[in-house]
């Protein structure tokens, strides 16, 4: 038989044509902020039922100020000008907690990979995490207000600090999600990330002491307010960073 006969009987015979090449399915791309919200909720399960990280950071919380508390007990004046100082170095300390811990978990579980290799865009896992974080680190700096308030007879429980920390936990959390997500491969990763944090930090750190310094101090309006506009951009400019860097920093 020829060629242009086979080709012919090929053509008048449909189960000796070739089979049409099919495209690859599509894999459909979950919503962004509905992975936000399945992420942060899992973060939150997940801690509900080890109770790992809250419990450590209350545990630090508790003892850095109980010390700082009787280091002062004899010299109010003294505990009036670093109860702001104390505030902060324990927020920050204590969040260090958690974040090394947020994505240093999902490594060695060894769910880190599959939630990069999830349809999801990258970001969105990002902010998953840094709500997660957000959340256990407001939870603590709360309760660490009421603490501060009972043991050292100051009121910290005020709508302008509560405030105040509501952004200066806003900036940390942000840097320090992106940053722990670039430590989380690292041998020392522990040692590494207090390192490479402490310095970024403070652009959230020093506006936010000056600033609750300030009001505990019944500063005039003017002398807080440029801090509290300070930290609002220093927060804006972390996210937009984050957002921007995060795919870079999780492909490397």
């Amino acid at each position: 038989m020829s060629a242009s006969t086979e080709e012919r009987t090929r053509a008048q015979d449909p189960a000796a044509r070739p089979a049409p090449v099919q495209a690859a399915p599509r894999v459909p791309v979950t919503p962004y902020w509905r992975a936000v919200g399945a992420i942060v909720w899992k973060d939150l399960r997940a801690e509900v039922r080890s109770r790992e990280m809250v419990n450590s950071m209350l545990l630090f919380t508790l003892m850095t100020v109980m010390v700082f508390s009787l280091a002062m007990e004899l010299n109010a004046s003294a505990r009036q000008n670093i109860v702001a100082g104390v505030l902060w170095v324990t927020v920050i300390f204590a969040g260090l907690l958690g974040l090394g811990r947020s994505l240093a978990a999902e490594k060695d579980r060894g769910s880190l990979d599959a939630l990069l290799l999830a349809p999801i865009q990258r970001s969105a896992l990002f902010f998953g995490k840094m709500i997660g974080n957000l959340l256990f680190v407001w939870v603590v700096s709360l309760m660490l207000l009421v603490l501060l308030t009972v043991l050292f007879n100051i009121t910290m429980v005020k709508p302008l600090i509560v405030l105040i920390v509501l952004l200066g936990t806003l900036g940390f959390t942000t840097i320090g999600t992106l940053l722990s997500s670039m430590t989380v491969h690292a041998r020392a990763r522990e040692a590494l990330l207090p390192i490479v944090l402490m310095p970024a930090v403070l652009p959230v750190l020093m506006p936010s002491v000056r600033a609750t310094t300030a009001i505990l101090n019944e500063m005039p309006t003017s002398e807080w307010m440029p801090w509290v506009r300070w930290l609002a951009v220093a927060d804006l400019l972390f996210i937009v960073a984050a957002y921007m860097l995060f795919d870079y920093v999780v492909e490397e």
